[in-house]
């Protein structure tokens, strides 16, 4: 413990933690680079700091729930918690302004510029004689190479179906926050547990929207910008989506083990707040990439 004006902060020993999740990390990015590449490593690497990554996170989360439950924690560092998931979730933000710009880049400013527009007229002749500035580009330079896609994703479809089901989630998931709030247990067990299955379903419906692009349009990370944009974006969230569902089992599981009350709650409400990140920018997603 260490004084301050307001009484006692808790100061947690110096942890490992933080270097294993870099280690991790690294292995991770290192390994996806080179497997992209078709260094025979790659895959390997990659999966190697995913583990580590898990690893970590399990070992770090179980140590910050185990003090927690001591009692060692009190206001001050309930603030320095609710911070640090504030500047994590503007790291996500920036994270998905970086690939919404690209997108936004391609379609306002790259191709027409590759069609000849805004006094860019020599480029029909320099660069692309044949091409057709339209968006989504279903055809590529060199088609022998990298084959375009057959079609685009309609947007009233699977995609607008996983919008009614992450925007129904973020009802629910408000939901458990009030039976939390109000110590009402059916109502917070009930509201997580329809989270949990609507983050599923969302996920489940992205999986049959991923094999349609792939066996019927054509449509891959190879074939053209307009592959690649979509699935970086969608499959970044895809990912984003399946470690909240995680956090959310988790969160379910200690609110079964009575860890929470009114009072007491922030681990709860840092996973809503992730949770509504998401369905933020699944919003974005629906109307840049799949309506517009």
């Amino acid at each position: 413990m260490s004084d301050t004006q307001h009484g006692t902060y808790y100061l947690p020993e110096p942890s490992h933690w933080p270097i294993v999740g870099s280690i991790g990390l690294f292995c991770t990015m290192f390994g996806a680079a080179h497997w992209l590449h078709g260094v025979h490593y790659g895959p390997y690497l990659f999966m190697t700091g995913l583990c580590i990554v898990v690893f970590m996170m399990f070992g770090w989360f179980h140590q910050v729930i185990k003090e927690s439950r001591a009692g060692l924690y009190d206001k001050q560092l309930d603030r320095s918690f609710r911070w640090g998931m504030s500047w994590f979730i503007f790291s996500e933000v920036m994270f998905f302004a970086g690939f919404f710009g690209v997108l936004l880049y391609v379609r306002l400013w790259s191709v027409p510029w590759l069609g000849g527009s805004d006094g860019y007229e020599v480029n029909v002749y320099l660069i692309w004689q044949q091409f057709v500035a339209t968006w989504p580009l279903l055809h590529t330079p060199n088609p022998s190479a990298f084959v375009g896609p057959n079609s685009d994703m309609y947007a009233w479809g699977l995609p607008a179906l996983n919008t009614l089901l992450l925007l129904t989630s973020g009802v629910t998931v408000t939901f458990a926050h009030w039976g939390l709030i109000k110590n009402n247990r059916k109502m917070l067990i009930i509201g997580l547990i329809l989270t949990i299955l609507l983050g599923i379903a969302f996920l489940s419906c992205q999986a049959l929207e991923y094999t349609e692009a792939y066996t019927e349009k054509g449509l891959k990370l190879t074939a053209g910008i307009f592959g690649t944009t979509f699935f970086s974006l969608t499959g970044f969230h895809g990912f984003h989506v399946t470690v909240g569902t995680i956090m959310l089992i988790v969160i379910l599981c200690r609110c079964l083990a009575g860890h929470f009350d009114k009072e007491h709650q922030f681990a709860f409400e840092a996973v809503s707040w992730y949770w509504h990140f998401v369905d933020v920018v699944w919003l974005l997603l629906f109307i840049f990439v799949y309506w517009l």
